[in-house]
């Protein structure tokens, strides 16, 4: 299995996204990238450690990098919204509903945008899999440190948006 390992997150000075391999020194954040790989030429920037993100070794339907805290949006629909996550995750029997196992790895969370998206089991963590992102049609939208204006709700969609505008990691 060939996985590249991979970082970003938003530069200190104006807030553009970098990335590249995360090291802490001196008690700051950088993110270094290399340009040319023949001559190991790095660029290091100093970032904000609150907006690391590391990549999912995903990519959307349109060819873009899945990375961690990425809103995702399924079947190009607005209010069909999901947050690409790391961490731990509960396994569901789907007939009975009941936790039969928990998982650490890379899924995804339903951000509540409407009725449907807030009831069981559409608001159940799933995996985040290549398969899923294909079937799902998953497009990035944005991500929980720069809301794109897709993502956001308009007047007119009637939907509550709360958990989208929430920062940092849980």
């Amino acid at each position: 299995m060939n996985r590249e390992i991979l970082f970003r997150a938003k530069k200190v000075d104006g807030g553009e996204w970098v990335e590249g391999y995360v090291i802490q020194r001196y008690g700051a954040w950088f993110i270094y990238d290399i340009k040319n790989a023949d001559t190991c030429r790095q660029n290091s920037y100093l970032v904000d450690s609150d907006t690391i993100c590391r990549y999912t070794g995903l990519m959307d339907k349109n060819g873009k990098k899945i990375w961690e805290n990425d809103i995702l949006m399924c079947h190009d629909n607005p209010v069909d919204l999901v947050k690409a996550v790391f961490g731990e995750f509960n396994v569901i029997e789907v007939e009975s509903e009941e936790v039969i196992d928990s998982v650490i790895g890379w899924h995804y969370e339903t951000i509540p945008t409407d009725a449907l998206s807030k009831c069981e089991p559409f608001c159940y963590s799933m995996p985040l899999t290549e398969d899923y992102v294909k079937r799902c049609k998953m497009k990035v939208i944005g991500n929980i440190w720069d809301k794109s204006e897709d993502a956001k709700p308009k007047e007119t969609d009637n939907i509550i948006y709360h958990d989208f505008t929430k920062k940092g990691r849980e």
